[in-house]
């Protein structure tokens, strides 16, 4: 089936865990508020909290319509969800300028990880040395 819109719907899983068990509940009814001030949510549902070992977890699965690859790229990077499911359209064909997005997203996500990790190396070295 062709998209000539480009648009791009999705059902993802987002995952919070912590505790106490109405916090966790409360702070992804937050997110899943927020996410749908910004983008077109078709639907979605809450899972109850459970509690695995010392911490509870919940979890949405949440559809959601992206305007293209690059706008579900930066939610990925944003929200970290844990599973993508892409529903609609069955095929996609990229232009050069959605993978540039995309690698280009990575990348910064990358070398922002790879600068707090030697920041944090240096602190530890610090430490060690006082």
């Amino acid at each position: 089936m062709k998209n000539p819109t480009r648009t791009i719907q999705t059902r993802l899983i987002l995952e919070i865990a912590g505790f106490p068990k109405e916090h966790v509940e409360q702070v992804l009814k937050k997110i899943v508020e927020k996410i749908k001030a910004e983008k077109k949510v078709l639907r979605y549902k809450i899972y109850e909290a459970e509690q695995r070992e010392k911490i509870y977890s919940t979890f949405t699965e949440i559809e959601i319509e992206f305007k293209d690859m690059t706008d579900l790229s930066v939610f990925c990077f944003d929200y970290m969800p844990s599973s993508i499911e892409i529903l609609e359209p069955t095929e996609l064909k990229l232009v050069a300028k959605d993978y540039e997005n995309m690698f280009n997203d990575i990348l910064a996500k990358l070398h922002n990880y790879d600068m707090i990790i030697k920041n944090m190396k240096a602190d530890l070295l610090l430490k060690r040395k006082n």
